[in-house]
C-alpha cells in the first residue's frame, strides 16, 4: 500500500507539473521571432516577426522619452542587445516587467519624442505576421540640392527613386536578388552620370537600405524643385518566361483622380514648378485656378510620356523589351500633377537571365547610361527656361536664300562676334545650305 501511495502521489505531482507547462504554454500563445531596425533620414522603422497575428497595447513617457509595448500572450525569442546600435533614434531596446506573466513589455529607450505609428501588417511574401513602429522626426524643410551659377542660371533637377527598400525587399529571384538593391545600385551609377553633366544635378529619394512612403517620394521631389522623377525597378512574374524592359507612365484615370483631390486643396498643395502654383493657390476665382490647373496636368501628362518615348529608345539598344511602348498604370510614385515622372522597369528579376544581367556591374551600368541619355536627349530637346542648359546649349541653322551675318544676329538676339567664334568663320560670307552652331542669347 505504501508503495501504492508513493506512485499515485508522484503521478499526481508529474499530473500537476505537466498541466503547469501546458498552461504556460497556451498563455504564451505567439512569439517574437525577429526584431528588425531600419533608420533613415527622416524616420525609423521597427519591424517585430511573430509566429501570429500580434495583440498588443503601447504608451509613451517623458524625462526619459520612452515608447512602451506590451504585447499579449506572447513571448520573445530574439535577443535585444546590439539591435539599435546603429540607429540615431533608439538608445536602447530592452525588456520591462509586464502587468501578466503571459505578457512580454519592451521598452524603446529614444533619444527625444517623436511622432509615432503603430499597425500590424498581415503575412505578405516572405514575410509573416509583423508590427510595424515608425518614429518620425519633425517635418524639417529640405535643404534643395538647387545649384545656381555664376550668371544665375539653375541646373536641371532629377529625381531619382531606387524602388523598395529597408523591409520591403520588393521581388525576389530564383537566386535570392533582392529588387531593393538591384534598383539602387542602378540609381546610383545613374546620378554620377547625371552629376557629371554641366547644368544638370541628381536628388537620390533613396540613398540607403531603408523604406520610404510611396507618398513620400514625390514631395521630397517637389521640395528639391525637380524637372522630371525616374523611379527605377524590376519586374517579376510568377513563371520565369516573361522578360524585357518597360517604361510606365502614370494611367489618365488616375491622373483625374489625382487632380481632382488635389484642385479641392489647392491652398495646401499649389507647390507647381515655376510661377503657376502661387496664381491657382491665391486666385478667388475657382474656374480660372482650374483652367490653370488643368493645363499644368496635361503638360505634365505629356511631358512624361514624351519623356518616357525616349527612355524606350535607349533602352532597346542595350536590353530587350517587354513593351515597346509607354504603359499607362495607376500607381502612387508616378502622382505629381506638377512634376513629370516615369517608372522603369529594368527587366524581370524572376527570369533567370535577366536576373544575373541584373546583378552584373556591366549591365546596371548599360542600363544607367541609356536613361542617362534618354534625360539628354529630352533635355537637350526640351529646354527649361532659366537653366544653365538653355545657356550653354546651341541650336543648328542651316543658312537659307537671303540670309546674313547680321540676319541671324539680329533673329537670335546675339552678336555676329558670338556666331562667327562658335563656327570659327574666316569671314562674314555664308553658302545657302552651310549649317551654323547658334549660341544661347543667355
Amino acid at each position: 500500500m505504501r508503495l501504492l501511495s508513493l506512485f499515485l502521489t508522484g503521478l499526481c505531482w508529474l499530473l500537476i507539473a505537466i498541466a503547469s507547462v501546458t498552461v504556460k504554454s497556451s498563455l504564451a500563445a505567439n512569439s517574437i521571432e525577429g526584431i528588425r531596425v531600419w533608420p533613415a533620414p527622416e524616420n525609423t522603422r521597427i519591424v517585430f516577426d511573430l509566429t501570429s497575428k500580434p495583440e498588443f497595447k503601447y504608451f509613451s513617457l517623458a524625462k526619459p522619452d520612452r515608447l512602451v509595448i506590451d504585447f499579449k500572450n506572447t513571448k520573445n525569442n530574439t535577443a535585444l542587445k546590439a539591435l539599435a546600435d546603429n540607429d540615431p533614434r533608439i538608445k536602447l531596446l530592452r525588456t520591462s516587467t509586464a502587468k501578466s506573466k503571459s505578457d512580454t513589455r519592451l521598452v524603446l529607450e529614444l533619444a527625444k519624442s517623436y511622432q509615432l505609428t503603430v499597425f500590424p501588417l498581415a503575412p505578405a511574401g516572405q514575410y509573416g505576421n509583423r508590427l510595424v513602429v515608425d518614429l518620425y522626426d519633425e517635418k524639417n524643410k529640405v535643404k534643395t540640392v538647387k545649384k545656381t551659377t555664376l550668371n544665375g542660371k539653375r541646373d536641371i533637377i532629377i529625381a531619382i527613386v531606387a524602388g523598395h527598400g529597408g523591409e520591403d525587399p520588393g521581388s525576389i529571384g530564383a537566386n535570392g536578388s533582392y529588387e531593393k538593391r538591384v534598383t539602387l545600385a542602378i540609381a546610383k551609377k545613374l546620378a554620377a552620370l547625371i552629376n557629371k553633366r554641366q547644368g544638370f544635378k541628381a536628388v537620390m529619394i533613396r540613398t540607403g537600405d531603408y523604406y520610404v512612403k510611396h507618398s513620400r517620394k514625390p514631395e521630397l521631389a517637389r521640395e528639391h524643385k525637380a524637372d522630371l522623377l525616374i523611379s527605377i525597378h524590376a519586374d517579376a512574374f510568377t513563371s520565369p518566361k516573361p522578360h524585357g524592359a518597360s517604361v510606365l507612365v502614370q494611367s489618365s484615370r488616375r491622373a483625374n483622380s489625382e487632380f481632382t483631390r488635389w484642385i479641392a486643396n489647392r491652398q495646401k498643395e499649389s507647390e507647381l514648378l515655376g510661377g503657376a502654383g502661387e496664381t491657382i493657390k491665391k486666385t478667388k476665382d475657382k474656374n480660372l485656378a482650374f483652367t490653370l490647373a488643368d493645363m499644368k496636368k496635361e503638360h505634365t501628362m505629356s511631358s512624361s510620356y514624351a519623356f518616357a518615348v525616349h527612355a524606350i529608345e535607349q533602352l532597346k539598344r542595350v536590353t530587350k523589351l517587354h513593351k515597346k511602348k509607354p504603359e499607362g498604370l495607376s500607381l502612387a510614385v508616378l502622382k505629381s500633377s506638377d512634376i513629370p515622372s516615369v517608372l522603369i522597369e529594368t527587366g524581370f528579376i524572376s527570369n533567370p537571365t535577366e536576373e544575373k544581367n541584373l546583378n552584373s556591374k556591366t549591365h546596371q551600368q548599360k542600363l544607367a547610361n541609356a536613361i542617362f541619355k534618354a534625360i539628354d536627349n529630352y533635355f537637350v530637346a526640351n529646354i527649361p527656361a532659366g537653366t544653365l542648359l538653355a545657356s550653354i546649349t546651341m541650336k543648328n541653322h542651316k543658312v537659307r536664300s537671303g540670309e546674313s551675318l547680321s540676319v541671324l544676329a539680329q533673329r537670335y538676339k546675339i552678336s555676329m562676334a558670338k556666331i562667327i567664334s562658335a563656327n570659327n568663320l574666316k569671314s562674314n560670307q555664308l553658302r545657302i545650305g552651310q549649317t551654323l552652331k547658334i549660341p544661347s542669347a543667355g
